[in-house]
């Protein structure tokens, strides 16, 4: 994993969350075909590759270091598993967001700007009704072989290119148990079967990002209604199953991703980042990327002062909100960095990144394509003057 001012790089790196805007026409197949509508295979391929090559021309002008594909071949950051894994089927209507629920009229607006919105949806995901296994690799194998070909166009485009993965928290919690006696057995199978997307994107020479929301989010979901030591202990079992899933995994390359859910509201139900923090640093990964930009998690990087990172860790702080049209300026992106930099107490450790990604369910994201772009360019500004205040050039 590359650290800040490695190399020739000479400043703080850049990166993001993962999930980027898909065109319309491919969201579009999406939809469909998460309605159950029959669609064209070869168009869902050719859209998807152009969409790939889009992302990534983007990410370079934008001055992004460490890119990905955007997940343009994926219709949501978990959802895409059930073409890939046996076992899920039917649907079901997950938790209410225990903020929301305290705000009706934000509840009411809320459902009415999603009315007939085209958009895959993560709340009424499939449930596990049968045994979970990895069954067809071919669209992971396509995946990979996609993102490199169009990384050889670019051979001097992304200082370390990473690819996302899901957790097996955010699956278990996302897609109910039916079928398993326990929720052990349940996320016991799910990490056996991610381990192979783990391995497979480690092997292919990318760097490995895994996006665990339900470590902060389900808080305020599923464990709403219940004692906070019982969603720790949800915390602590997730952790163990991710560090069995990625046991061959060099530490180095893996970074794990943590939020409180990638949607605009209230968030005064969030679980502190201090209540986690301790439990998450059982992980054994070589660093972290999480959310310091939004208006409810700003000030936590000072969490970071109280629970040291590993000497071998680094943390990628989410200093873009993902979810308001803002262009942040360039000196508010340096100062955030500079918090971050100061808590953790060494500049090269420090990179900077968003605080989710911006269209985490195909058709969802609320940032429109040009002002991610934007986003994107001061962020990699601000990068360049916080180096300069922190003597990295």
């Amino acid at each position: 994993m590359q650290r800040s001012a490695s190399g020739d790089a000479g400043r703080i790196l850049t990166t993001h969350t993962g999930s980027l805007p898909r065109p319309p026409e491919l969201t579009s197949l999406y939809v469909r075909r998460a309605r159950g509508e029959a669609i064209d295979p070869a168009e869902l391929d050719r859209l998807g590759k152009a969409a790939l090559r889009h992302v990534v021309d983007k990410q370079i002008a934008a001055g992004i270091d460490i890119g990905n594909n955007g997940e343009q071949q994926r219709e949501a950051f978990f959802l895409y598993v059930r073409h890939r894994m046996s076992g899920f089927g039917g649907s079901w209507q997950r938790y209410p967001r225990g903020d929301v629920q305290r705000y009706p009229i934000l509840k009411e607006q809320m459902r009415q700007a999603l009315t007939g919105r085209e958009a895959v949806s993560n709340m009424d995901p499939p449930k596990a009704t049968g045994e979970v296994r990895y069954i067809d690799d071919r669209e992971l194998k396509q995946e990979l072989a996609d993102f490199k070909a169009v990384l050889s166009d670019h051979p001097d485009g992304f200082i370390e290119p990473f690819m996302t993965a899901p957790s097996p928290g955010i699956i278990a919690a996302a897609m109910k148990n039916e079928h398993y006696d326990s929720e052990e057995a349940y996320l016991d199978a799910l990490g056996t079967a991610l381990r192979i997307e783990y391995e497979a994107i480690v092997n292919s020479g990318f760097l490995l990002q895994l996006d665990c929301p339900d470590l902060a989010l389900e808080r305020h979901l599923s464990y709403q209604d219940r004692p906070l030591g019982d969603f720790l202990g949800f915390v602590e079992r997730v952790v163990a199953t991710i560090n069995k899933a990625i046991e061959t995994v060099p530490r180095d390359r893996v970074r794990l991703h943590v939020c409180w859910g990638n949607y605009e509201g209230p968030h005064d139900c969030d679980v502190p980042l201090e209540d986690i923090l301790p439990i998450l640093q059982k992980a054994n990964v070589g660093g972290f990327v999480l959310p310091f930009a939004n208006p409810r998690h700003q000030h936590e990087w000072r969490v970071l002062q109280k629970y040291p990172l590993a000497d071998d860790q680094v943390i990628v702080a989410g200093v873009i909100d993902d979810l308001t049209g803002f262009v942040e300026h360039p000196e508010v992106v340096a100062d955030r960095l500079e918090n971050v930099a100061r808590a953790i107490g060494d500049p090269k450790r420090v990179m900077a990144g968003t605080d989710c990604g911006f269209d985490t369910s195909a058709g969802m994201g609320r940032v429109t394509e040009d002002v991610v772009w934007a986003k994107l360019a001061a962020m990699a500004d601000g990068a360049k003057i916080a180096s300069k205040r922190l003597g990295l050039q």
